[in-house]
């Protein structure tokens, strides 16, 4: 699991990180992963083609909810705190390209939904990212504006 891109282990259940290479899928299947959800865009140079059929090839179930880096929305992270709220009991690996969408992302789950403190909501990758404008705001939007509250 570590040669996957960027990899962390967030939380005991939940795994996040760029882009895994094809033939890393079945790593993945084989540790007990049942759900992947992929962030990334399907046209980017690095996106794995079909990763939806080798997932199922797998017996994994697979979750795409394409984010445009230069503009994430709200809609886009309720959507993704929804269906993580009802994976909840599931193992689940998310990524994106870099693993920089799943960790802005993952930190409104964790906070929000889960209610964990600001440490425990930040992912490592925090400290590899100078935020963009776009994603300093997506950070900035409260549970109400997110339509979770």
């Amino acid at each position: 699991m570590e040669a996957i891109r960027n990899y962390v282990q967030l939380t005991e259940n939940i795994a996040t990180a760029g882009q895994p290479r094809a033939d890393q899928f079945e790593v993945i299947a084989d540790a007990g992963y049942q759900y992947i959800i992929n962030l990334g865009m399907p046209n980017h140079p690095d996106a794995v083609q079909e990763e939806d059929k080798l997932i199922s090839e797998l017996g994994l179930g697979y979750i795409h909810i394409p984010v445009k880096f230069d503009s994430p929305t709200k809609e886009q992270v309720r959507t993704f705190c929804k269906v993580l709220s009802a994976l909840k009991d599931q193992r689940v690996f998310i990524h994106c390209i870099m693993n920089f969408r799943v960790s802005a992302f993952m930190y409104h789950y964790l906070s929000k939904i889960e209610r964990k403190s600001e440490v425990k909501s930040r992912s490592i990758m925090f400290d590899h990212w100078d935020l963009e404008p776009a994603w300093k705001n997506l950070m900035s939007w409260s549970s109400r504006e997110l339509g979770l509250s």
